[in-house]
Order: C-alpha cells, then sequence, then structure tokens
C-alpha cells in the first residue's frame, strides 16, 4: 500500500512559501488573460474600431497589439484591403437601345475612416451603397453614347464612369481603385445589325482593294505594251535603214551585171560612177 502524500501548508501566523505566492499569482494571471482579455491583435490590412460599451470611438488601431480597458471597451476589426466587387447593370443608350452589362471595380474602405464606415454604413456597404453607385453612373454614361459608340469608345466610357463612381464613393470613405466593363450585350436585333454592317463595311473594304489590283494590273499591261510597242519601233527603224542600204548594193550589182565593158558614147547626162571597191 503507497504511502500517503504529506502536503506540508503553512500553519497560522508562518510566511506563504514563495512558489505558493507565485504560483497563485500566474494562476489569476493566466485566468484574467483567458477571460478577460484586456488586450487585441489588429492583424495584417485591417483596422480595429473601438468601442466604449457599444459607441464608437474616433479612435482607429492599427495594425499590432493593443490594450483595451476590460469590459468597457470593444474591438470590431475592418477589411481595408483592395476588394473587388462586380455588379450587373441594365441601361438604356442615346438612341434607346437596351444594354446589359457587367461592371467590376476594385475598391478600397479608407483606413484613416473605418470607424465612420462601421458606424454609417455597417458590413453590408456593398449591396447599400456600391451596387446602387454603380448602377446609377453606368445609366448616367450610357444615356450619352448610341449603342455603337459605347463599342467603339469603351475607354471613353470607361473613364467617364470611373471618375463619377469615384467622387460619387469617396463620400462614403469608399476609394476607388480601378473600373472595368466585362462585357457589354445588346439585343438580338441590334446585333444582327451591327453584323451585318461589320459585313458590308468588310466588302466595301475588299471591293476598293480589288479595284485598286486590278488598276495597278491595267497600268503594268499598259505599260509592258507601250514597252513592246516601242522596241518594235526601233527594230522597224533599224531594218529599214539596213533595207534601204541592201537594196541600194542589190541595184548597183545589177547594172554591173548589165555592163558590157565599154563607155557608152552618147549621155544625157552625168555619167553614172560606181564604186567598184565597194563591190569587190
Amino acid at each position: 500500500m503507497a504511502d500517503p502524500i504529506n502536503i506540508n501548508l503553512p500553519k497560522p501566523g508562518q510566511p506563504v512559501p514563495a512558489f505558493l505566492k507565485y504560483g497563485f499569482i500566474a494562476f489569476v494571471a493566466i485566468f484574467f488573460l483567458s477571460f478577460v482579455k484586456p488586450f487585441v491583435t489588429v492583424g495584417p490590412g485591417q483596422r480595429g474600431v473601438v468601442m466604449n460599451f457599444g459607441q464608437v470611438q474616433d479612435q482607429v488601431l492599427g495594425e499590432g497589439l493593443h490594450f483595451i480597458i476590460p469590459v468597457v471597451q470593444s474591438v470590431q476589426l475592418i477589411d481595408v484591403r483592395i476588394q473587388k466587387a462586380q455588379t450587373n447593370v441594365d441601361a438604356a443608350s442615346k438612341d434607346l437601345q437596351d444594354i446589359s452589362s457587367t461592371i467590376a471595380i476594385n475598391y478600397q474602405i479608407v483606413p484613416d475612416a473605418a470607424n465612420i464606415v462601421f458606424q454609417e454604413l455597417g458590413p453590408a456597404y456593398k449591396e447599400r451603397i456600391i451596387d446602387p453607385a454603380v448602377q446609377e453612373m453606368m445609366k448616367a454614361v450610357a444615356a450619352k453614347y448610341t449603342a455603337e459608340e459605347l463599342i467603339t469608345k469603351r475607354e471613353k466610357v470607361k473613364s467617364e464612369t470611373k471618375a463619377l463612381l469615384s467622387e460619387r464613393l469617396i463620400r462614403s470613405n469608399i476609394r476607388v481603385e480601378d473600373f472595368s466593363i466585362v462585357n457589354f450585350s445588346f439585343s438580338a436585333q441590334f446585333t444582327a445589325a451591327i453584323e451585318s454592317k461589320q459585313e458590308a463595311e468588310q466588302m466595301a473594304i475588299k471591293a476598293v482593294r480589288d479595284l485598286e489590283r486590278i488598276e495597278i494590273e491595267a497600268k503594268q499591261t499598259v505599260a509592258a505594251a507601250k514597252a513592246q510597242a516601242e522596241a518594235l519601233r526601233l527594230q522597224k527603224q533599224v531594218l529599214s535603214k539596213d533595207l534601204i542600204e541592201l537594196r541600194k548594193i542589190e541595184a548597183t550589182l545589177k547594172a554591173i551585171e548589165k555592163w558590157d565593158g565599154r563607155m557608152p558614147k552618147v549621155t544625157a547626162g552625168a555619167m553614172p560612177f560606181v564604186d567598184v571597191d565597194a563591190v569587190k
């Protein structure tokens, strides 16, 4: 049978041993830290909204470890990193074409105003502020352009809408970092009309190119014909001169063949001169 464990407790009037005293202090400290929590940790990309008995204070806690007054104070963590939101918008163009688009924005809560956003907007600020603002600004800009211009001037439409939206949301302490029009879609009739117009433009471009090609080929043919005609003309001139000289020589030879070697007694004019050396 095991011997009983004897715990020597201090008698009344005796000093408490150090290990008991510090052990009790450590226990109280652990209990206090575990259940009362007099500190809060604000993580990366967050801000801490301080509340005294539920009332939002002006103080906004940055990243790191912060001590608070237990029971009295509490902290609500708010994400202030850049976030993405998408909103579907139905609008009408200047020429009354129905347009459906998907708008994507990158936004950020102004870090120093996290307490105001939490107090005035709450956690559902996307549905309450961002989506309605995107729809309103996009409809206002789309009404200034025709459906075709919304396609051809897409960058201008994007810049103008972003500027209006940024001005609108910054009033609620939400900063627009980027703005994108993901897609535009139109009615089936308008889409068919656009496709027909594009086909007609492509055919017109092809016709112009074909005409230019034909003109170039015709000019090349004319130039070749002119060159050939000039070559024939020059060749004819050369042949004509040679032929004349040949006929002269043939006539001279025939005159020599008919001459009997005697000088004519009577002449009607100057005696023809025959260059004998030329026919040797």
